[in-house]
């Protein structure tokens, strides 16, 4: 691995904690909060590629998990790993991953839809397949009303797909694309 990797993954760990200083929107009924963050998990994959990109979320997470207060509303540290909504933190670096293994594979044909469809595929369905099998595990509620308290939180997550997809492909038109450069 590359300094160039290095300082890429970093600069996306910390683009994912500046994410989380936007105000989290905590929807009644669910707890869990709509942040700006999974931005940052779907461009790492979608601008560094599976194993940089899943990587940067792995090094934000044991960030967090070491103490540092990087996740929206300033929370950090080990409990954070132990909630009902931990599932959706542990799925960032395997959406990530998902995300840029998936943008790697089409990079010739990458276009935005392309782009919406990963992100959608890693950056929604990876995240909440996570979540949601944790969050039914950990709280003792069927998956089905998991899935269901969740379907608030599509809006949002469509507007970050849409957001992620537009960078992708602009930094990738303009040649500005790390994964451009290694490809």
């Amino acid at each position: 691995m590359s300094t160039r990797d290095l300082v890429l993954i970093a600069l996306l760990a910390a683009i994912t904690a500046v994410l989380g200083l936007f105000p989290a929107l905590t929807l009644p009924l669910t707890g869990v909060p709509v942040t700006a963050q999974t931005l940052g998990v779907m461009l790492a994959g979608s601008l560094l590629g599976a194993r940089r990109g899943g990587l940067a979320l792995v090094v934000f997470l044991v960030l967090v998990a070491l103490g540092l207060p990087l996740l929206a509303g300033g929370r950090g540290g080990a409990a954070v790993f132990a909630g009902v909504t931990a599932g959706f933190l542990f799925s960032w670096p395997v959406a990530a991953f998902a995300i840029g293994w998936m943008t790697e594979k089409s990079w010739s044909r990458y276009d935005l839809k392309h782009a919406i469809l990963i992100n959608v595929a890693g950056g929604i369905l990876v995240v909440y397949a996570g979540g949601l099998a944790w969050m039914s595990a950990v709280a003792g509620i069927p998956l089905d009303k998991a899935l269901f308290g969740s379907l608030p939180f599509i809006p949002g997550d469509a507007l970050k797909v849409a957001a992620a997809s537009a960078v992708a492909v602009t930094l990738k038109r303009y040649h500005q694309h790390p994964l451009g450069q290694t490809v």
